[in-house]
């Protein structure tokens, strides 16, 4: 079976898991989000024969796959040329118990028979190692142990242990349930643990998702990719991972393959923007929190722009020859070299993210004066690096220029650092930052406006666009009627649209010219047609955009505009905040609805 990115997600912010639109569990890393792959069949070639967890239904002819409405509950029909259907429910438990979220290193698989007589399989064959190895199995009565190099996960069922390990086809008569999770016994029968998980992590979905606040058009597209989007969420230290995946390349055979189960620093400011606009308090301030903590470790030093789940700055990157790639297109990398990049934007980027703190009434961070504090110290980087050539946003790896949006990021940082100053009755602190950033801003603007192509440039002195510069106007560089933002939004239409998509940049980079769209700039050039009023065009692009979603309405981190393919690490984080974003500006409201 070829992988493809046609998948559902599954989590708890502990774990998380994807599921093929058969039901195949192809990808989970365990004890948490960026540990070593469980499950690889995803990044492990054409036709993998392992890690994987599949309900192989014999006759097989076709499946239906759906969320349970406003829920992380995955459902999955599979159905037999003969007529049998069998359904498999399945989801990570989430649920408030003793005053605490429960969110244990645990799936659950649920099986029943709809119609007929099916004849199922169950196949659960896991990895370690990063693909180099198998667990040491041992079976119980009604359990199997899988031990691996630093964890050992247990598998509780009332199917018979001999068909699975055997891995033989049985009739499927009663409902079965399938628990994997640490090598613990449950204190009750599995049958009523297991309707407790299901039951009660329904019902924190439910109130969870009654929570938002959402648009009137776009419900359940919003709703999906703000679960989403929490799923994406270590919730433990409050970080939020790029995507769950390692290694899905940008496109075929590119060597554009990475590692993004780790937290960009640029990426917490979006998502803090998403989550404010749905008023999803407790995830936003979760994430704040991480950032603080990364702030004040670094006490006025260098800032990474991304760091571990659980803020371990060494990130090192290698290759593991124990897996083959998705499709076969390895490499597949292990860590990410970006932790080692000067990328500037970040130092404005988290006081940004910080921003929020200062005038969200419904946070609760404790001594946020020591917290303008720690941001003065980036502000100091800000000020002192935003002339300097980085690798940008784009985190080129051999490329190094002063980048347009690296600055206009370093003057957003200083700016806001006026404004907190000033809510906080800091006026010599807010004239001091005011002062920096006029002198920042009138420098941006003298060396990136090119008048020859009517738009700012992608850095000093420059004559090429990309698309961060769609940004501009959102961080409050510049009026978004202002001419000279109005002509930026013609020319990255005019050079990096193709189609209904959005290339990031179409010059050359460390690895040639790219072929996918990266699907947050599509959402960033919406953004942009609605700040200069063209409203019908960017409804028209969003609808598009929606329509290249996956058969769950999920997106990974890039498109190929020709074919609609979906490629890139998945789900991918921007571009689940692109289409919150987009979602709300585009919406009527309530009001004008109603």
């Amino acid at each position: 079976m070829t992988p493809d990115l046609n998948l559902g997600i599954i989590g708890n912010c502990a774990v998380g898991a994807l599921i093929d639109r058969n039901g195949r569990y192809v990808w989970a890393c365990l004890p948490q989000l960026d540990s070593d792959p469980f499950f690889t069949a995803l990044i492990d070639g054409e036709d993998p024969s392992r890690g994987f967890f599949d309900i192989e239904l014999e006759g097989f002819s076709h499946a239906e796959q759906n969320y349970d409405r406003n829920t992380a509950i995955l459902t999955t029909r599979l159905h037999c040329v003969k007529g049998s259907i069998v359904e498999i429910i399945d989801l990570a438990p989430r649920f408030l118990n003793h005053g605490r979220t429960f969110r244990p290193t645990t799936f659950l698989r649920r099986i029943r028979t709809v119609a007929g007589e099916p004849f199922v399989t169950i196949r659960l064959r896991p990895n370690v190692d990063y693909g180099r190895g198998v667990p040491v199995t041992t079976r119980g009565s009604n359990h199997i142990r899988y031990v691996g190099t630093d964890h050992v996960m247990r598998l509780t069922t009332n199917a018979p242990v001999a068909y699975i390990l055997d891995e033989t086809s049985f009739l499927l008569q009663e409902p079965l349930d399938l628990l994997l999770g640490p090598d613990e016994s449950l204190a009750d029968p599995l049958a009523d643990t297991s309707r407790r998980f299901l039951d009660e992590t329904a019902r924190y979905w439910r109130n969870w998702s009654r929570s938002l606040s959402i648009p009137f058009e776009y419900q359940d597209v919003v709703i999906r990719a703000a679960i989403t989007l929490k799923l994406c969420t270590f919730e433990e230290t409050g970080a939020v991972v790029a995507a769950l995946t390692t290694s899905v390349p940008e496109h075929a055979h590119s060597g554009r393959n990475w590692d993004y189960r780790f937290c960009w620093l640029r990426d917490a400011y979006f998502v803090v923007q998403a989550l404010n606009r749905l008023g999803a308090t407790k995830t936003m301030e979760g994430l704040i929190t991480y950032i603080s903590n990364i702030v004040a470790r670094t006490g006025g030093g260098h800032i990474q722009p991304v760091y571990s789940i659980t803020t371990n700055p060494n990130l090192e990157e290698w290759m593991t020859d124990g897996l083959q790639g998705y499709r076969g297109m390895g490499p597949v990398r292990i860590g990410n070299q970006a932790s080692e990049h000067i990328q500037n934007d970040v130092y404005g980027q988290v006081i940004l993210v910080a921003t929020q703190a200062f005038f969200d009434r419904r946070l609760f961070l404790p001594d946020l004066p020591a917290l303008f504090e720690r941001l003065e110290l980036a502000g100091e980087q800000a000020w002192a690096l935003y002339d300097k050539p980085d690798a940008g946003l784009w985190e080129f790896r051999t490329i190094a220029q002063v980048h347009t949006y690296s600055a206009a990021m370093c003057w957003a940082g200083c700016d806001r650092l006026a404004k907190i100053a000033l809510s906080l009755g800091l006026n010599e602190r807010s004239d001091y930052w005011r002062k920096r950033a006029e002198i920042m801003r009138d420098r941006i603007m003298a060396e990136c406006w090119n008048a020859e192509i009517n738009s700012f440039a992608d850095a000093f002195g420059g004559s090429n666009v990309d698309a961060s510069l769609l940004q501009l106007a959102d961080i409050g560089l510049i009026p978004a009627d202002d001419p000279r933002f109005i002509g930026t939004v013609e020319a990255v239409g005019r050079e990096l649209k193709r189609g209904q998509h959005v290339f990031r940049y179409i010059s050359k980079d460390d690895f040639g010219e790219p072929e996918t769209a990266f699907n947050v700039c599509t959402f960033w050039y919406i953004e942009a047609l609605c700040a200069i009023g063209r409203m019908e065009e960017a409804r028209e692009l969003y609808d598009a955009v929606l329509a290249s979603c996956n058969h769950l309405g999920l997106l990974s981190e890039d498109i190929d505009p020709a074919t609609g393919e979906l490629w890139g690490n998945f789900p991918q984080t921007y571009s689940m905040v692109g289409m919150i974003t987009c979602a709300t500006l585009l919406s009527r409201s309530w009001k004008e609805a109603l």
